[in-house]
């Protein structure tokens, strides 16, 4: 339930827009007092939903807040404030070692397909698959000035708890967003 009021507020206040709706043309219908006053207190339901809306981040809207900040620490071409989302020391090594050899333009988050949060592993995880578009220059060698989607498929980890808790990448893999793995596709370190 938190999660429909967090991320679908339209949604909740539809239907709760509904319930008032049907309550007030009951109130006009029967002439009952307290219909009519349950109808009023379903529409003041509906800015409290929003307030809460904006008060809660969930663990999704938190993922796609580090996948956009992410893509704009890519894009500024600052490694290291993109290196800082990455919690494992392998992993890290791994997109420090590829991140320095391009020269980025461009990086926009394109669709993120789908995020599966897994609340069941400890630490909870979350896999993300999603699509990238890139304008991109290799800085020693062919590539140049090229505007390539890649799909990227990314697992996340939270790390600490209570506010202080975080979702970092412990593992990535890009590849062409359709087709066979490609000359530049990565192989996940995990």
């Amino acid at each position: 339930m938190m999660t429909l009021i967090a991320e679908r507020p339209f949604m909740l206040s539809l239907m709760l827009g509904a319930l008032a709706g049907a309550l007030i043309y009951g109130w006009l219908q029967t002439g009952k007092r307290p219909v009519a006053i349950a109808g009023l207190i379903a529409l003041l339901f509906i800015p409290l939903v929003w307030w809460v809306s904006d008060s809660i981040v969930t663990d999704r809207e938190a993922i796609i807040a580090v996948i956009h900040e992410t893509a704009d620490a890519v894009e500024a071409n600052d490694h290291e404030r993109a290196l800082k989302i990455i919690g494992d020391p392998a992993t890290r090594q791994q997109a420090g070692i590829e991140l320095p050899r391009y020269e980025f333009v461009q990086a926009d988050v394109g669709s993120i397909r789908e995020i599966v949060i897994l609340d069941e592993r400890s630490p909870p995880q979350a896999e993300v698959d999603m699509t990238v578009k890139v304008h991109v220059s290799e800085k020693r060698g062919a590539i140049k000035n090229v505007k390539v989607p890649r799909r990227l498929n990314l697992i996340f980890e939270k790390q600490g708890s209570g506010d202080a808790a975080r979702w970092v990448v412990v593992a990535y893999q890009h590849m062409p967003v359709i087709g066979k793995p490609d000359a530049y596709t990565t192989q996940p370190v995990r």
